[in-house]
């Protein structure tokens, strides 16, 4: 997913678009030295620390909590891996705006 950033009249470069949740990593893995087919542990092991963004205010979550929260232990392509990871961060992006509204809603006298 992609959202346009807000506008900055004081910034003249800035991105088009910020990229969230398979977006995003979908184009960290095209950067990174990735090979298929792979498991889980080489993932874990190579590239677990890359934090993806999963919501358009830049809450992230790391490929290796991601996979963590997966049954597969194999991906044959990058589609596969993409396909498998989709619904952990859409979870944790309804998660973590839940969580947030529960926090508003909290603040407020009604």
């Amino acid at each position: 997913m992609g959202v346009r950033p807000p506008n900055n009249d004081d910034i003249e470069e800035g991105p088009d678009i910020v990229e969230f949740g398979i977006a995003a990593l979908d184009a960290e893995l095209d950067q990174r030295d990735l090979e298929f087919p792979t498991d889980t542990e080489s993932l874990r092991r190579e590239h677990g620390d890359l934090t993806v963004p999963i919501d358009a205010a830049g809450t992230e979550i790391t490929l290796a909590d991601a996979l963590d929260r997966t049954a597969v232990e194999r991906f044959e392509t990058e589609r596969e891996l993409l396909d498998v990871l989709h619904p952990v961060f859409e979870q944790q992006r309804q998660e973590t705006s839940r969580g947030i509204l529960r926090q508003l809603r909290g603040l407020l006298p009604f």
